[in-house]
């Protein structure tokens, strides 16, 4: 399924992100970091973006350092444009993430 009828522009991510206060426009995508207590309920964290990934069939850029996990969501059959499978992906992340007790350093996605 080709997501480019879902394109986001600019005013629309704009106004994603404001219910988003956790993530950031960055690099052509919804990023963000989540800090986990321990390193083993980062990978925990993982996990579950992994199951959520599976079942949106929407899988994110992800990079998991000790405690840290660096999230990227963009559509990559829509030109690796943000779309609105993006921001539900995103959504469900950060519920995730605070399900697990993961607290959110958006800052550093910011590079």
């Amino acid at each position: 399924m080709t997501a480019t009828g879902d394109v986001l522009n600019d005013s629309q991510i704009d106004s994603a992100l404001a219910e988003l206060p956790d993530w950031r426009y960055r690099r052509g995508g919804l990023v963000t970091v989540y800090k986990a207590r321990t390193s083993a309920a980062a990978l925990d964290l993982i996990a579950a973006v992994g199951r959520l990934a599976e079942e949106q069939n929407h899988h994110p850029d992800l990079d998991w350092r000790y405690r840290r996990v660096f999230l990227r969501y963009s559509s990559h059959d829509a030109g690796d444009k943000v779309t609105r499978r993006d921001v539900a992906a995103a959504t469900a992340a950060g519920a995730a993430a605070a399900g697990l007790g993961a607290t959110a350093e958006p800052g550093l996605a910011e590079g």
